[in-house]
């Protein structure tokens, strides 16, 4: 989710966009949770139905803009005119292949002007033919922006389709999640903030607790302490911070999901930053010492009688990981340091579920690229993690559709690792796919981002309540 001006990215054939590759059974319209008919618009909205396109000056991808109010719903009387400009070798064209309305060029960038009817506009992005990163953003006077960054490289790596027998449905994941990220807690508490729930000062982690969530995501990066780093000098979400936490984590009962984002600070589909430590080793070093890194967390995890109940090799890793050598574009290079990771865990805590985790919520198409490409190369899992943010992700309906097309096409459990809005509904919409597959889902940061559940002083608020009618539903067998 953060911006970033990184490297080229990945190479995937031609695809419609967010639409499933298979026939699906009819499911129930989620539309009604995310639009209304009117009100007054804050913010554009903009979906790119790819975010990785290949340099061959035909690639195409949808993309769709609407508005939305302060709700994030969106409004459906929604009409008036906007700019769409793109940064980088690429063209917008209409769905109908006609040309929208070019306002403004350069050397390095377009302008269009197109309008919302309906609510809504969509277009296609046709990539050129010089590899990089095409940067796409919407905007109009009086709403804030919206943008993406697409990236493109040259088509001539290799894709892979995997065969029946590499396909190895994995049995359904006994415990359900109903889980929350709040590895920013060590530093909110450095800062004196308390918590509190019906004016009763409590520990964040009992009080979560108490309102249902059974699972703490915890992030951990190599070595945040650098300068450069996430926290330089604190080291907060580094192993010593992580297993601190972690025995708070089994104090309280709960289960605990480790994130390793293999980097010294945050890792994403924009920045993969190798750690400083591991900068001039060869491959093949690379993929040992992410091994043994690996293992050694899980080690220190082990010793202190807190291992990981399930574990995600890198985050948010459609685009690769520990860039350049792990970047998507070098397919085998990203399977192999994916496979070192997971052989650390079998390794190490053999009970541990691991998780590959994609930012890629509705985008199926660019999913199924993906695994295919992984699990042709030998990449064994036990469950799919998909991040989930509208604004980026596509609509409700593509991330249903989304997970159930991966649920049938590979038989894996699948887990909304990381959102935000939506609380309700994204529960509702994973603990209702087909066989027992939604695994359950993990709230980003509810202590202090977005849709928080505490207010700036810790107070508990009225949404942290929905928690527990989730847990009541879907924890109580």
């Amino acid at each position: 989710m953060k911006p970033q001006n990184l490297i080229l990215l990945l190479v995937i054939t031609a695809f419609t966009a967010c639409t499933k590759t298979t026939e699906q059974p009819k499911t129930t319209s989620w539309s009604s949770f995310y639009q209304k008919q009117t009100g007054k618009p804050v913010s554009m909205v903009f979906a790119s139905y790819k975010t990785t396109m290949i340099a061959n000056g035909k690639d195409t991808s949808l993309l769709r803009f609407s508005a939305a109010d302060s709700t994030d719903m969106e409004i459906m009387d929604a009409s008036f005119s906007f700019e769409i400009s793109v940064k980088g070798d690429a063209d917008l064209i209409e769905t109908d292949g006609s040309t929208p309305e070019l306002i403004s060029t350069t050397d390095t960038m377009k302008i269009w002007k197109s309008k919302l009817e309906n609510g809504i506009k969509k277009l296609q992005l046709v990539a050129g033919t010089t590899p990089g990163i095409v940067k796409v953003e919407a905007k109009t006077e009086g709403l804030w922006s919206a943008s993406h960054e697409i990236h493109t490289i040259p088509g001539n790596t290799v894709l892979m389709t995997p065969t029946p027998e590499q396909i190895k449905p994995s049995p359904n994941i006994p415990t359900k999640m109903v889980g929350a990220d709040i590895s920013f807690l060590p530093q909110l508490e450095s800062r004196e903030m308390k918590f509190t729930d019906n004016g009763v000062e409590a520990d964040a982690i009992s009080i979560l607790k108490n309102h249902g969530i059974n699972y703490i995501r915890l992030r951990i990066f190599v070595n945040p302490e650098n300068k450069e780093g996430y926290a330089p000098e604190k080291g907060f979400c580094g192993l010593d911070s992580t297993l601190i936490m972690a025995k708070r984590v089994k104090a309280a009962g709960l289960n605990l999901l480790l994130d390793f984002h293999y980097s010294d600070t945050w890792a994403d589909p924009q920045k993969q930053f190798k750690p400083k430590v591991w900068e001039n080793l060869t491959f093949e070093e690379l993929t040992v010492t992410l091994k043994e890194y690996t293992k050694q967390v899980l080690t220190k995890l082990n010793e202190q009688g807190t291992p990981p109940k399930m574990v995600q090799i890198g985050n948010e890793i459609n685009h690769g990981v520990v860039w350049p050598e792990g970047h998507v574009a070098n397919l085998d290079n990203l399977a192999t340091l994916l496979k070192a990771g997971s052989e650390a865990v079998h390794e190490v805590t053999p009970s541990a579920k691991v998780m590959m985790h994609l930012a890629l919520g509705g985008q199926n198409e660019e999913s199924v690229f993906w695994f295919d490409n992984m699990i042709a190369r030998g990449v064994e899992f036990d469950i799919i993690g998909l991040s989930y943010y509208p604004r980026w992700h596509c609509t409700l309906d593509d991330l249903d559709s989304n997970m159930r097309d991966l649920i049938q096409r590979y038989g894996k459990d699948v887990n909304v690792v990381e959102y935000s809005a939506y609380k309700k509904e994204i529960h509702d919409m994973v603990f209702s796919l087909p066989d027992n597959r939604g695994n359950g889902a993990c709230i980003w940061e509810p202590l202090n981002t977005w849709s928080r559940v505490f207010d700036r002083q810790g107070k508990s608020l009225e949404s942290l309540k929905i928690y527990d009618e989730i847990s009541r539903k879907y924890l109580a067998n």
